[in-house]
């Protein structure tokens, strides 16, 4: 079914796989860990106590999500000890006004700002803005002070407790809903490729969510690896982590083989034209592979159910077949296309090898007789987490977003609490709470939050109306309340739309047990819901807006740096040979990450108010000239580490040093534009051509045929040339668009 738009769960099978994810058996545990303190502190005339606990496991639960176990477990142990300070703290803040705004503007830019140290540090960032702003919700008449907040620490262990004693019975649920999600963006992406392939399409629009894919597959491959080699490390040799880091890094070698092998289409147009065969023979396996990779998500569990290779080897065969007799029939000036086919051919091999070693790892194949991942190895492509206490103030100043979301957050907090008690509202907290959960840093999630938060609170309310008139039973409405907060949570990270418009109906619920007015309990929860998500928009938009147009700089330059380090590690590594070394890849994936991270910036970027984004043309070029430039690097890295090449020339060492003397002045362009000066674009491409390695035949064809070796050297020579000449065509587009970008 539908739920306001978005598509919740649009099929039984879906529905089934929403009731076993991670986010619906967390939303059951939050719903425990709140409901038994509290029926236990009635029953045993201790409701204080158990309300303590509550609130304790209800504000640490923000840490409970994807990663480790250990990050996990750290990440609930320093929310508890915050909610119990700033608890603490908020018990005594029964003050006048005047003096209560600052000291409220004060905690809450404290909070907020421990967001500089990460993800994480930001959920236990909101755990302590969630204890603050329900610190004017309840004031304790049975506990002192300090008992209460030591209580809601306590409430912060127990649900720690829930959390370790769950992952105990089901440590595999994370990772293996993780992988499935991943072997299904990773189906999905090859497949958007197949179509690709195909002719007159919107290739534009295919393209664009092709980035969309690259990025979310990425998230997820950032999360997996976190939780694959750190539970590795801490459980020490265990099959089951093994073999799934074996599958995971099968995943990351399909995305950065489809990466590395971008297809020329005009040329693939042309060529295609006159055979058209080859677009769906090519087709016919791409969607075999998506296909056998998605019955591996729905099946991968099951061994018995996992798909056989048949039909994929049977597609691939026809393609060799028919590729084959095409190099049979080329004439002399076809050869490049031949070569065309014959790479991408070769890519789809690799691509099949990749997706026949995952059904095998999944086979459970003796582990004993498999190479697998040194841990020493694996720890290097994770990034090291920086908690120095100079990171606070090295963003402490205008120049780091982060700085300037709190300060805004903090501002608004004052101005929402200022503007509920100056008309007197029922609960001028719920203006505070709409405004913490909404405002994020950048204007287009908060915009998207704000629009979801009032359409979720207004059909809550409408709903919640509707049963208050058919039911006055208290018992209905306890048990409604507690499956709405069930849905909600599970339903908050996916569908913000729908978690809101169930948060609505639990709170509605919970009050229509306690108070007899409860339509004007709705009536104010939706007054003080537009009051908050207004204050934070327009908040968003005056109070020292963080617009994209000034981070994206420091995006490009990240992306460009590690593609410059991973063209430095290919280089050494082409002199060298042998087996990759481990920079080589960790330089790879840091390349893939960036030029990721670049992309989310520009999708933040549009998402703005078009008089407040600057040079997006441009800078769109620029964006996609990074991923071509990744692209063409990372086609070059592959085939050197699959094929034999010959020596590296003097050459090939002078046109390396040539792109990174190149992508250093785009560095040094986007630092400081006038020191730099692009070179003529014509001329400099001619010159470059003069000193690539190797020569290209004029009959290629005649020269293969007479010696064997031949035609392997001339593809290399073919593909280096081109990889060479096409990365430095790149870095001059993109020296002559920095060059010209006003990004201050």
């Amino acid at each position: 079914m539908k739920l306001f738009g978005p598509t919740t769960f649009p099929s039984g099978r879906e529905l089934i796989l929403f009731l076993k994810s991670t986010n619906f058996s967390k939303a059951i545990l939050i719903a425990i860990a709140v409901t038994v303190p509290i029926v236990l502190g009635i029953k045993f005339g201790y409701f204080e106590v158990g309300l303590a606990f509550c609130f304790g496991a209800f504000w640490s639960s923000p840490s409970d999500v994807s990663g480790s176990f250990r990050h996990k477990k750290y990440g609930i142990l320093f929310s508890a000890a915050l909610i119990m300070l700033v608890s603490f703290i908020g018990g005594y803040l029964h003050l006048k006004l005047w003096l209560l705004l600052p000291i409220l503007g004060l905690l809450t830019f404290a909070i907020a700002f421990i967001s500089v140290y990460g993800f994480r540090a930001s959920l236990i960032s909101f755990s302590g803005l969630l204890a603050l702003v329900l610190s004017f919700a309840h004031d304790s008449t049975e506990l002192e002070i300090y008992q209460y907040a030591l209580f809601i620490g306590a409430g912060g262990l127990w649900y720690l407790s829930l959390a370790m004693l769950w992952y105990r019975i089901n440590p595999k649920a994370q990772t293996e809903e993780l992988l499935s999600e991943t072997y299904t963006l990773t189906a999905e992406f090859l497949e958007t490729r197949g179509k690709l392939v195909g002719p007159q399409i919107d290739r534009t629009q295919l393209q664009s969510k092709l980035y969309e894919l690259q990025s979310e597959l990425i998230e997820h491959h950032e999360k997996l690896r976190e939780i694959l080699i750190l539970s590795r490390k801490s459980s020490g040799r265990s099959h089951y982590q093994a073999k799934r880091l074996l599958v995971f890094a099968q995943l990351v070698d399909m995305l950065e083989t489809a990466v590395a092998n971008p297809v020329n289409y005009d040329k693939m147009d042309g060529l295609f034209k006159d055979h058209p065969e080859y677009i769906q023979s090519f087709q016919d396996l791409i969607y075999e592979m998506s296909h056998q990779l998605r019955v591996i998500a729905k099946k991968g569990h099951n061994i018995r159910k996992l798909p056989k290779n048949n039909k994929v080897a049977t597609c691939l065969k026809m393609l060799k077949q028919q590729i084959n007799s095409f190099r049979n029939e080329v004439e002399a000036k076809d050869y490049e296309g031949f070569l065309m086919l014959q790479n991408l051919m070769e890519y789809q091999e690799k691509q099949v090898d990749k997706l026949k070693k995952i059904t095998w790892l999944l086979g459970n194949p003796d582990m004993n007789a498999v190479d697998t991942i040194d841990t020493a190895t694996s720890m290097q492509f994770l990034v090291p987490l920086d908690y120095d206490p100079r990171l606070l103030v090295r963003n402490f100043s205008f120049k780091s977003v982060l700085f300037k979301h709190s300060l805004r957050l903090a501002i608004t907090v004052m101005l929402g609490y200022a503007l509920g008690n100056f008309f007197d509202f029922q609960n001028p907290y719920w203006i505070l709470l709409t405004i913490i959960v909404i405002m994020r840093p950048s204007y287009g999630l908060t915009k998207e939050r704000s629009k979801d938060r009032i359409m979720g609170t207004l059909i809550g309310g409408a709903i919640a109306t509707a049963i208050v008139f058919l039911t006055q039973d208290p018992y209905v409405f306890g048990a409604m309340g507690i499956v709405s907060l069930i849905i909600a949570f599970s339903m908050v990270q996916k569908n913000y739309r729908a978690g809101a418009t169930f948060i609505t109906l639990s709170v509605v619920f919970i009050y229509a047990i306690i108070r007899p007015d409860v339509l004007t309990v709705i009536q104010y929860r939706i007054l003080d819901t537009l009051i908050g998500a207004g204050l934070s928009f327009m908040a968003i938009l005056w109070i020292w807006p963080a617009w994209g147009f000034m981070e994206i700089r420091l995006h490009i330059e990240k992306s460009v740096e590690a593609n410059r380090e991973f063209l430095l590690q290919i280089g050494q590594y082409y002199e060298k040979k042998g087996k990759a070394p481990t920079l080589f890849k960790v330089s790879r994936k840091e390349a893939f990450v960036e030029t990721s991270n670049l992309g989310s910036a520009f999708q933040r970027m549009a998402q703005e108010p078009e008089s407040k984004q600057r040079h997006v043309d441009k800078i769109y070029e620029l964006v996609v000239l990074n991923h071509t430039f990744l692209s063409s690097l990372a086609s070059l890295s592959t085939y050197i580490q699959n094929n034999p090449t010959t020596e590296a020339s003097r050459k090939f060492k002078a046109a390396v040093a040539k792109i990174d003397e190149n992508l250093a002045l785009v560095l040094e362009s986007l630092k400081d534009k006038s020191s730099v000066v692009a070179p003529s674009s014509k001329d400099a491409e001619v010159l470059f051509r003069r000193m690539l390695p190797g020569a290209f035949p004029d009959d290629p064809e005649l020269a293969s045929r007479t010696d064997p070796q031949m035609e392997r050297d001339l593809q290399e020579v073919h593909l280096i040339r081109e990889h060479l000449q096409w990365l430095f065509s790149l870095s001059n587009k993109m020296l002559r668009l920095t060059s010209k970008i006003e990004f201050d």
